[in-house]
Formats: structure tokens, C-alpha cells, sequence
């Protein structure tokens, strides 16, 4: 089988590395062990298109990289080639990508992949492949084939990248510009802590994003995650984590690096919020959306000065993006505010519907206004730095550092499953 996972357009004010992505790595696993998979991220390395593989498969997370999925699938199928295509984007545009496919498969791949593997055997494959809300249980989960990846690839100035893990999947809440309540369902579906503990300790990068929706869903699997993970010794990445005493408590003494912190506006809930990470050690990356309906362009100064006041350690802007399936894309529509569905363009980084106001042009402006003040008085680069110094410090004081070191050093060979 070749696995690809197509190119997409980057923005231009984020620095320029890319992690090892995790839906293919997650879908991997999920096949039968008799399956040879030949994987290729377009995003680092060349694709080389020829008819080399019994099966191309085609996966994509993004809207904006689904269009250049397309292309290549229609490449492959000139040559005869079968296709397949899933993730989550094609569970978002599943219509739009049947006329480039032999099959869609749409929804979770455990428990279900091997049917669509039959059919193809069989010469007998149908045209969509639908499990959306039949939902795989989640001690069905294994551990991401992450021997397929190319580790030495995923490596941005001598520094290794994190690797991506998930412990739960479902999101209980239903935020505005996300499509994640279509895409895994409104229920909280947590993998066996057991399991997770397993997954993490089988992969030899100190380093890790949890690429949880959110991992405050529910506060004693929290607890009990949290105190399954310290004993690894890992640094990681997440989500928001819950704002309660003896979560945090616990978050940080499992290794929390940083937490990626939505902030929508300058309350002292805000402010409260992020102080009460860094007391911890716990760095802050605001994520911030610019473009809802009661932005203007004084409004989003006003919150660019809050953003410099509190001390954070990253922050990224992105502009209101109205994807598929997402509540606000539908408010949107209704109010005929759509711009236009040039998906590639989806990138959050351009101004694709109308703002209440401000005028397209102005969103871009200030848009740009945000990225340029904030970093005014040090690089992004430069506070990605001071995050990984604070990183190896950590690492120092509980002797995981020269781990790391040789890591990056050697490479990565990550353990074929058994």
C-alpha cells in the first residue's frame, strides 16, 4: 500500500517546520499486520508518482490540503491505479472528493479499514465507505505505526520534533468555528489509561504533543492520567487542561511543557488563567481568532496590548475560518456571508467570509497588525527558543536530557509493533 499524505499551503508568519503527522500513523495501525505500507508526507519530501503500489491510499486532515489530494489522485487513477481516500478532511468535502476516488472511506478506521481492504481483494470495491457516528471501541486503538515515518525528516534546526499521541477522542463541547462535534461526536470517549501509558512508553522521543480536542472533559480521568504519566518523565504539549488546583498540580508534575490557550477577549479570567500555568512552569501559547463578530479594528489593539501584558510565551493568530460542517459556517451561510469556497485558500491565514465590522480588506490588515506588534520586540524563533530552553532545563534537573541529546543526534528508529 502507498500512503500519502498530500501538501498543503503554510502560512507565512509561523516558523517553518512541519510534525510527523498523526492520522496516517493512527490509520496505519488500524490495518491488518500482513499489510506493507510504503509512506510518503508530501509536506517533506517529494512524491513519486508511478504505479509501484497495489493500493494508493490518500490522506488528508485539512481542507485546504484536500484540494491538492485531489490532484494527485487523479494522477494516480490515469495510470490505473485504485484509490482510497479518508481523514477527516475528506469527512468534511465527501462529495466533492468522490468524483477523484475508487472508494471514500468516511469515520474512524478501527474495527472497520479491513472490510474495505476485502473488497478491494475481491475487485469489488464500493464507491463510499460510510462509519461516521459508528464509533470503534476505544480499546481498539493501538499504538500508532510510527515506524513508518521518517523521523530524520521531521527536524528543525537541529531539533527534533515532537511526536503526536492522543489519549481520548469525542469533544463534550460544541465551540463555534469547530467541526470536531461532527467529525467524532459529542461524547467524551477516553482510550484505556493502560493502553495510552503503553503507547507513550514505547516511543523514545522525550517530546510529545497530546492532540486531545480538549483534555478537561472529564476531571478524574484527568487525575488519573496525569498521575499514570509521571513516572515516564515525558515533556509535553496539549490542549487546554482544567483550571483546577489539583489538575494542574498533577498536570505539571507529569511533565506539561505548554498548553495552547484559546483567549477570546481581555478578562481577568484570562489573565487568571495563564498566571496560574506559569506559576506552575507550564508556558503559555495564546491562540487567538480574529474576525468574530465583535471584533473591529480598535477592539483587536485593544486585545494585541492584553496579549503583551500577560506574559505569554507563543502566540498565534489565525483569521476566523468558516469550515464545513462547523456552527459558524452555517450562521454564515444563513446571512449569505460566505465569500466564496475556493478551498485551498481555507488556509485560516485569508479572510474568506464577510466580517461584521470591519470590511475583508480591514480583517487582513489587522490580521497582519496582530503578527507584526506582537513579535515587534522579539521573533517568533526567539520565543520558540526560550520555550525549548525551559524545556531542557526541565530535562536536565530529572536527568532525561542527555536522552534527548542522543536522539537527535543518532536518529530515531521507532519499534516495529509486534
Amino acid at each position: 500500500m502507498k500512503l500519502i499524505y498530500p501538501k498543503w499551503p503554510k502560512l507565512p508568519h509561523q516558523p517553518a517546520f512541519n510534525l510527523p503527522p498523526h492520522g496516517p500513523v493512527c490509520f496505519a495501525a488500524a490495518l491488518p499486520k500482513s499489510v506493507g505500507v510504503d509512506f510518503c508526507d508530501e509536506n517533506v519530501e517529494p512524491l513519486v508518482i508511478d504505479r509501484g503500489a497495489d493500493l494508493v491510499v490518500i490522506s488528508c486532515m485539512l481542507t485546504c490540503q484536500i484540494v491538492r489530494g485531489w490532484e494527485i489522485a487523479d494522477q494516480y487513477r490515469a495510470l490505473g491505479q485504485k484509490v482510497i481516500f479518508g481523514g477527516i478532511a475528506v469527512m468534511l468535502h465527501p462529495e466533492e472528493t468522490l468524483p477523484h476516488a475508487d472508494a471514500v472511506f468516511l469515520g474512524e478506521a478501527e474495527g472497520h479499514i479491513h472490510k474495505v481492504l476485502e473488497d478491494f481483494e475481491r475487485g469489488s470495491l464500493k464507491k463510499i465507505y460510510d462509519f461516521m457516528n459508528v464509533y470503534p471501541d476505544t480499546a481498539l486503538i493501538g499504538t500508532a505505526r510510527r515506524d513508518i515515518l521518517k523521523h530524520e525528516l521531521y527536524n528543525f534546526r537541529g531539533v527534533q520534533m515532537v511526536d503526536l499521541v492522543h489519549a481520548s477522542r469525542g469533544c463534550r463541547f460544541n465551540c463555534f468555528p469547530c467541526c470536531t462535534p461532527y467529525l467524532g461526536g459529542r461524547n467524551f470517549r477516553p482510550r484505556p489509561i493502560d493502553k495510552v501509558v503503553a503507547e507513550l512508553e514505547s516511543i523514545p522521543n522525550n517530546r510529545l504533543f497530546l492532540v486531545d480536542n480538549s483534555l478537561a472533559q472529564d476531571d478524574q480521568w484527568e487525575k488519573d492520567l496525569f498521575r499514570a504519566m509521571i513516572p515516564l518523565k515525558k515533556k509535553w504539549v496539549s490542549h487546554p487542561i482544567k483550571d483546577d488546583d489539583e489538575i494542574l498540580d498533577l498536570a505539571a508534575k507529569a511533565g506539561c511543557w505548554y498548553v495552547y490557550q484559546a483567549i477570546f477577549d481581555t478578562s481577568d479570567y484570562i489573565r487568571k488563567r495563564i498566571k496560574r500555568l506559569k506559576e506552575r512552569g507550564i508556558g503559555v501559547e495564546g491562540t487567538i481568532i480574529l474576525g468574530t463578530d465583535d471584533h473591529d479594528e480598535d477592539s483587536i489593539k485593544r486585545l494585541v496590548d492584553f496579549l503583551l501584558e500577560v506574559d505569554l510565551d507563543l502566540a498565534e493568530f489565525t483569521i476566523l475560518t468558516p469550515f464545513p460542517h462547523s456552527p459558524i459556517r452555517t450562521k454564515l451561510e444563513q446571512e449569505g456571508r460566505i465569500l466564496h469556497s475556493d478551498w485551498i485558500r481555507y488556509t485560516a491565514g485569508e479572510v474568506v467570509f464577510k466580517p461584521a465590522k470591519m470590511t475583508p480588506d480591514s480583517l487582513s490588515k489587522m490580521y497582519e497588525y496582530a503578527w507584526n506588534t506582537f513579535y515587534a520586540d522579539c521573533s517568533k524563533e526567539v520565543m520558540m527558543a526560550k520555550l525549548y530552553l525551559n524545556v531542557i532545563h526541565r530535562e536536565k534537573a530529572d536527568g532525561t536530557y542527555h536522552q534527548v541529546q542522543l536522539r537527535n543526534t543518532r536518529g530515531w528508529v521507532a519499534p516495529t509493533p509486534k
